[in-house]
């Protein structure tokens, strides 16, 4: 048996001993990769979401995020890699087929945009799920401008079987219970915030933006500068992680809890009721003029920026704190990940492998409660990596000591290496060890990192990152149109469209209440 304090190793050690490691086949992946359509000059489209897409309101595969522009793919939970990646391309390459001469932004930092009333936000209908989606994205535009939203990345979607969790509680000496896994999860995602920082060194991929990215803003940094427009920091991984992008230091003060489910949906809960003095001169309602959903620090739940959630699947109409806390946590979402531009479908194989063990290590090394002071060590570490992280001899805070990021990484590695052989073990593969061996050469060589690929290229060639992205995106839709369907099929997809359409109407055709009396019996915690 095993407690909270039992070691790493002997956590392993424990798990290949029982011989069951036939649990971790089970696996659970689905992606959600965002892009923006383009024109052939690379440069924001101005067309709505293409009807022959179907509904972004209800289609299970294809909807908008921020923009209409703004393309979001999304597959199913499934326990093969190989099978997640081919029905990502399946959707890449049927969107491609209906979206004509136009082509899928390759890079997580915009294209060049001229001014930031060129983002026109996503509609959803006229229903009142549908219009409060498209007023949450008002509100966002408000808060923080269009151009932080127009970002694009990458959600890794993980949870593990019944079946590992039923072994995992055995080793523990408890029973299976929904409340088991839950807390289990917040373990592993108490680590992952300790530990996140790798994410950016491994697969940032925007170490440069275009200067429309700024509009009429400074600087916030000392920029060097490529071609006519482009902006780089020499040692950046991931911009997009920074202050400039997803996150939002607007919230640094929110001391959202992941200690517990109950600790995590309370302090949410608080930063959603809580006034914000900050955003009390948009309207939000009043005669009927909505710039925002109401005017508290959260709008709702989604608005929180954080490299990692918690998830449980949602009903219609319900909020995502009440699912967890009626049903637990079902899943994580890996949300630190930018774009890989070399793939025609932002995420690679390898890259799946390796987060697989990386999660499954966050699980198994022992995880003790995060104090908040713990949890702005995690978030200085992620923005040091962000903007820095392949400087030379850089060095991160891992608790009360200093080390560099080489040799915490070091340590990193050589544990999990030994996760990668139970994954090998159960799968009968030697993928996922390839996986960590070949992360690990970016560790020694920095120069193997997408962000130094991408940013030597155009320091090499001395062109902006429009040049580049638009070299790519061509090369990109090139590949996806000369592939055939190897998960679905041109008449699943249009059945998928037709579907989404009636869903749609369906939803719309039902609504009994008025927007304003929808919003408030939604947002009534």
């Amino acid at each position: 048996m095993i407690s909270d304090t039992t070691s790493f190793t002997q956590r392993v050690v424990f798990l290949y001993e029982h011989k069951r490691l036939g649990t971790l086949r089970d696996t659970q992946h689905g992606i959600e990769r965002e892009g923006l359509r383009v024109t052939p000059d690379g440069k924001l489209s101005p067309l709505s979401h293409p009807s022959a897409l179907g509904s972004a309101l209800t289609h299970e595969s294809i909807t908008t995020d921020f923009s209409e522009s703004l393309l979001e793919f999304i597959t199913p939970p499934c326990a093969t890699i190989n099978t997640t990646l081919s029905q990502l391309a399946d959707i890449h390459t049927h969107v491609y087929l209906q979206i004509n001469n136009e082509q899928i932004w390759p890079l997580s930092m915009p294209c060049f945009v001229g001014d930031e009333d060129d983002i026109v936000l996503a509609h959803y209908g006229s229903s009142n799920i549908g219009k409060m989606k498209h007023v949450y994205r008002v509100g966002l535009k408000n808060r923080y401008g269009s151009m932080m939203q127009a970002i694009s990345g990458v959600h890794f979607n993980f949870s593990l079987s019944k079946p590992f969790w039923d072994l995992w509680c055995e080793m523990h000496g408890k029973p299976l219970s929904q409340e088991a896994i839950s807390e289990s999860y917040f373990s592993l995602i108490r680590n992952y915030r300790r530990m996140c920082w790798i994410i950016p060194y491994l697969y940032g991929a925007s170490p440069a933006i275009c200067r429309s990215f700024l509009q009429d803003r400074k600087p916030a940094f000392d920029f060097g500068k490529i071609g006519k427009g482009t902006l780089y920091l020499p040692y950046a991984t991931s911009l997009r992680m920074s202050d400039l992008g997803y996150t939002n230091s607007a919230q640094s003060s929110l001391d959202i809890c992941y200690n517990s489910l109950h600790s995590y949906v309370r302090s949410v809960r608080k930063a959603i009721r809580t006034p914000s003095q900050q955003y009390a001169d948009i309207p939000a309602g009043e005669n009927g003029n909505y710039q925002q959903l109401n005017k508290n620090v959260l709008q709702i739940e989604n608005e929180l920026y954080s490299p990692i959630r918690p998830k449980q699947i949602a009903k219609s109409g319900e909020k995502p704190t009440d699912a967890l806390s009626q049903r637990g946590v079902e899943y994580i979402e890996v949300r630190a990940l930018d774009l890989d531009p070399y793939s025609p479908i932002g995420v690679h194989k390898n890259q799946m492998y390796f987060l697989d063990v990386f999660l499954l290590y966050c699980l198994l090394k022992p995880s003790a409660p995060m104090s908040q002071a713990e949890m702005r060590q995690t978030d200085q570490n992620l923005t040091t990596v962000v903007l820095r992280g392949r400087e030379p001899g850089i060095e991160l805070a891992n608790g009360a000591k200093q080390v560099t990021l080489a040799n915490w990484a070091e340590t990193m590695f050589v544990e999990m290496s030994q996760v990668a052989t139970l994954f090998d073990k159960a799968n009968q593969t030697n993928e996922y060890t390839k996986a960590v061996e070949l992360e690990y050469k970016k560790i020694n060589d920095p120069n193997l990192t997408p962000s130094a690929m991408m940013l030597n290229t155009m320091l090499d060639n001395n062109e902006d990152n429009s040049v580049f992205g638009k070299r790519l995106a061509e090369q990109h839709k090139q590949q996806l149109l000369s592939r055939v369907f190897e998960h679905y099929t041109a008449a699943e997809f249009d059945a998928m469209k037709l579907a989404s359409i009636e869903r749609q109407q369906e939803i719309e055709s039902a609504d009994t209440v008025d927007f304003s009396t929808f919003l408030s019996d939604y947002l009534t915690y």
